[in-house]
């Protein structure tokens, strides 16, 4: 199956980006796809052969998962190559646009949702994500 791209550029420099993708204490604060949804904990050890855990849950307790996986190359500023517990791999590049920085994510998409819905989802997380960036700063 093709992989999907979601991507977007965000209003601050490389550094401000990259710490806030990786680093626990931000990426509970943007990692959600809707208003409705959280994610009360994270876990990442940035490395290769490193883990990470992302939970996320529905605020009403209704439902929730762990999104989590391994690290297969981590190149600091530039590029995240990382494999889901299920398999599915996915790429994240980072590449400065002027006084922006422009993030890219390729992934294999599941086969449970729609390519539609999963690429819908992706983009929502990286919206969320680029509107924490800017508002932080």
């Amino acid at each position: 199956m093709e992989k999907i791209t979601v991507e977007t550029t965000i209003r601050a420099p490389l550094e401000n980006v990259w710490e806030c993708f990786t680093k626990p204490e931000h990426i509970t604060k943007w990692n959600a796809a809707s208003e409705d949804w959280h994610s009360p904990r994270a876990e990442n050890d940035l490395r290769t052969g490193g883990k990470f855990l992302y939970r996320m849950e529905a605020k009403d307790g209704s439902e929730g998962f762990d999104f989590t996986g391994t690290y297969n190359q981590v190149v600091p500023h530039e590029r995240i190559v990382y494999t889901m517990d299920d398999g599915r791999k996915a790429e994240v590049h980072f590449a400065v646009e002027g006084d922006q920085t422009r993030v890219t994510t390729a992934f294999d998409p599941e086969t449970m949702n729609t390519p539609e819905m999963q690429r819908s989802g992706w983009q929502a997380i990286l919206d969320n994500f680029k509107k924490y960036v800017e508002s932080a700063r």
